[in-house]
């Protein structure tokens, strides 16, 4: 379904360090960006109808309206000189806007909106 990276995996460790135990890392799909959709990632405890996976050690929830959007998706963390933070490659993205935090697909074109 997903995927997250070793390095994505530890920096999700560390954010959730400090945090109540069942808090688990959440990857969602919401409607805006320049392309239709937007990535959101957020700490969070399970809702009754998430996927809950378990990727290098780090729990990850997906909601039902997510998943179909996020499959075969890897959530890396990319730490360089020119950027910090997650990144996702979605294999369902078929167009993406500069920034790569907004997508569509080939069925579904969302309502863009204002980018990142």
């Amino acid at each position: 379904m997903l995927t997250l990276t070793e390095k994505a995996a530890d920096k999700v460790k560390n954010l959730l360090a400090d945090k109540e135990q069942g808090v688990a890392l959440r990857v969602f799909i919401k409607p805006g960006g320049c392309s239709g959709f937007s990535y959101g990632m957020a700490l969070d405890s399970a809702k009754s109808d998430n996927q809950v996976l378990v990727e290098n050690g780090v729990r990850v929830l997906v909601d039902p309206q997510s998943a179909r959007f996020l499959s075969g998706a890897v959530v890396d963390y990319v730490d360089s000189i020119m950027e910090a933070g997650f990144k996702i490659s979605n294999p369902n993205a078929v167009s993406t806007c500069g920034c790569g935090s907004s997508f569509r697909t080939s069925e579904e074109a969302g309502k863009p909106g204002a980018c990142c």
